[in-house]
């Protein structure tokens, strides 16, 4: 593969859950964000927060972003404007979380250019309404993913990636042989078990309805905890659909 350090940043990607307790100075805090805000959009659908609480964030990290699909402000330009909001509100939010998702990658990678590590925390969309008493956020934004940040107190290595030939389909889409699934899960698999992965964080997902659980951290790895997390979690759509709805965005009813 061609390398270059915008390809070496990216290639050495890896979460960080531990911190140190320096808190980013200003002028770098800054840069990321409108670092973040040069990735691609379609409407720039999205607000960042910051809390700087350190004491309440997960594994203390100093900084703690909160990225939100955020159509509050474009209502108010279309409102100057004398126009009004009618595409219904799945459209909007599937650009919506690509433009959000888009600048809080631009972050992270921004942030490992200038020495920070960090980790995505994915089910803040279920913490709306704390999120909403917190932040004072008015209807129409909804937070999507929280970005925690700061000086890595850690250097873990990398973690594995399907290979390339599992991702990378030209011309069409393949018909996926036992072969090609049985690599795919192989290298991620033994990558996984390889760093002691699982064990080191003690995140081996418990099995529901009091099933015995055959493995043990010696065998347990990423296959495993993600068929764990989507064959028991989130069956009913009501959860998410009640959260949105309270924040204003009706995906499964015409708007009014």
């Amino acid at each position: 593969m061609e390398q270059n350090p915008v390809i070496q940043t990216l290639l050495s990607h890896k979460s960080i859950r531990k911190y140190r307790a320096e808190m980013p100075p200003e002028n770098i805090i800054r840069t990321i964000v409108r670092a973040g805000q040069q990735a691609p959009f379609a409407s720039q659908a999205y607000s960042i927060l910051l809390s700087r609480d350190r004491k309440h964030h997960p594994y203390k990290a100093p900084l703690l972003f909160t990225v939100c699909v955020d159509y509050h402000k474009f209502e108010k330009i279309m409102e100057k404007r004398g126009w009004k909001m009618v595409t219904n509100d799945l459209v909007l939010l599937f650009f919506g979380i690509q433009d959000a998702t888009l600048m809080a990658e631009n972050m992270v990678i921004a942030a490992r250019s200038l020495g920070l590590g960090s980790c995505f925390l994915g089910s803040v969309m279920f913490q709306a309404e704390k999120i909403v008493k917190r932040y004072h956020l008015p209807e129409r934004v909804f937070p999507l993913v929280q970005l925690i940040m700061g000086y890595p107190a850690e250097d873990p290595p990398p973690r594995p990636r399907y290979p390339l030939e599992f991702t990378l389909f030209e011309g069409k889409y393949p018909e996926l042989t036992d072969e090609m699934v049985s690599e795919a899960m192989m290298v991620m698999d033994e990558g996984y078990l390889a760093q002691d992965y699982y064990r080191q964080l003690k995140a081996k997902i418990p099995l529901e309805n009091g099933r015995p659980d055959p493995y043990t951290y010696e065998n347990y790895s990423w296959t495993e905890h993600i068929c764990r997390k989507w064959g028991q979690w989130y069956p009913d759509p009501r959860v998410l659909l009640e959260q949105l709805e309270k924040r204003g965005f009706h995906i499964v009813r015409k708007k009014g």
